[in-house]
């Protein structure tokens, strides 16, 4: 089948003409930001930098980063660069580990968002046939709404379900006709496990496709996800503060995502120094958006850990990819010196296959040193197996995480459906460490 787009001349553009667009735009949102955000006036000046100096793209590098800190100092509407009156919509991140970050909309932003998740269910071969399954929650929260917007302007038939009840969302997918889910992948996995426990089978549900976000993931869990509910899953990126789902999209090829490039100007950079990294190299993941109204960042850091990319895609789109982050900078552990994120034990766990695809990391600090468990869910079948099988499995997984790592875990398998289930974003660490 031949790739689809939504706006072909921006998704195949050639490199130069994405350049001058992006170059175009820049240079205008940075002039309006200094003119009427106090913030990024002070910030500017303070780096020796005016807006007359930020002529292209490459100046980029001149401008002060922007971080969730000063969003939550101007709380709640100090980084608006539009007044209250021009905004239609506020959405906000969860405030978990400080005040929220407060996210406004013009009419124009709504337009924006709508177009870039327009883009993300094209790719997924989406079209106005589709019954597109929207399981993200809605409110403050950014996913719900951004692909429901996307879904009507591509003319879908929207079933604005949200999170919970997952008994009640697979028979609304058998009755309505859902074609595309959209949620973050830990809840995909619960449904399709939910739909094996109510002897369901895929070909009883017409799914063909899932935009799964919000959380990092891996391969092995992709496979398993594409397994379970017979679709193929593709990745979506997004953040509120930047605009919400859509920032980045997967296509056909499901090798990275391609940011809407038009929109957002992407840059790694060493998470350390601040230094702009060339191409191919990982770093934190630093975007600013060059077309939004209410709330234009510059060069905010997204502490996603990533990888920048132009290799020639198959799909035929020229925009940049971005590699599945392969986690956040802030939830990154130090453990005895080491860099553990999450993902990496989840891949080992999808790579064995021995046990069910659910865990937690639990950090302690025991005699000055830090100790790493990983509790691992087992199967249904192994449930029943002796108890010199388990033993056997855990010291298995045991030494692939530490091959994986470079640290030693102590692994303890659980009772299947013994780990809490998230019907939004997965918790996969507890770290109990006390610093004196």
């Amino acid at each position: 089948m031949a790739e689809k787009y939504w706006n072909p001349q921006i998704e195949t553009a050639p490199l130069h003409e994405m350049k001058a667009l992006q170059s175009y735009r820049l240079s205008a949102k940075i002039r309006e930001v200094y003119e009427k955000v106090p913030h990024y006036r002070k910030k500017m000046d303070e780096a020796g930098v005016k807006p007359e100096d930020i002529r292209s793209v490459e100046d980029l590098h001149l401008l002060p980063f922007t971080s969730k800190q000063d969003l939550r100092d101007t709380y709640p509407y100090g980084m608006f660069a539009r007044p209250v009156e021009e905004v239609v919509r506020i959405h906000a991140s969860s405030g978990t580990t400080g005040k929220q970050t407060v996210v406004g909309y013009t009419d124009h932003d709504i337009g924006i968002w709508s177009e870039c998740t327009a883009r993300a269910l094209t790719a997924a071969g989406g079209d106005k046939n589709d019954f597109v399954h929207v399981s993200y929650g809605y409110g403050l929260f950014t996913g719900g709404f951004g692909l429901h917007c996307g879904a009507e302007l591509i003319k879908a038939t929207v079933i604005p379900v949200s999170v919970g009840n997952t008994k009640r969302q697979i028979q609304i997918m058998k009755d309505f006709g859902s074609t595309i889910l959209c949620c973050t992948p830990s809840y995909a996995l619960y449904l399709g496990e939910t739909l094996e426990e109510m002897g369901i089978s895929t070909d009883e549900i017409h799914l063909k496709a899932g935009i799964f976000g919000a959380e990092p993931w891996t391969e092995g869990m992709r496979r398993t996800i594409e397994k379970k509910l017979g679709i193929r899953a593709f990745d979506i990126y997004g953040l509120s503060e930047v605009i919400g789902p859509g920032v980045a999209f997967e296509c056909s090829e499901q090798t990275g995502m391609h940011i809407n490039e038009d929109h957002f100007i992407p840059e790694i950079i060493d998470p350390d120094t601040g230094e702009v990294l060339p191409e191919g190299e990982q770093g934190e993941l630093v975007f600013t958006a060059i077309t939004k109204e209410a709330l234009p960042l510059m060069r905010y850091r997204t502490k996603d850990i990533a990888v920048l990319s132009r290799k020639k895609c198959s799909c035929g789109r020229t925009l940049i990819k971005l590699s599945k982050p392969q986690g956040r900078s802030d939830d990154m552990l130090i453990i005895r010196g080491v860099n553990v994120f999450p993902s990496q034990v989840e891949s080992v766990l999808l790579d064995l296959g021995l046990t069910a695809p659910h865990y937690v990391l639990i950090v302690d600090r025991v005699d000055n040193k830090d100790r790493l468990e990983i509790k691992v869910e087992m199967s249904g079948e192994m449930f029943s197996d002796a108890v010199r099988h388990i033993e056997e499995t855990e010291a298995v997984i045991q030494r692939a995480v530490e091959s994986t790592l470079g640290i030693s875990a102590k692994v303890t398998l659980v009772e299947p459906k013994s780990l809490e289930r998230a019907e939004g974003k997965s918790k996969r660490v507890i770290d109990n460490r006390v610093y004196d």
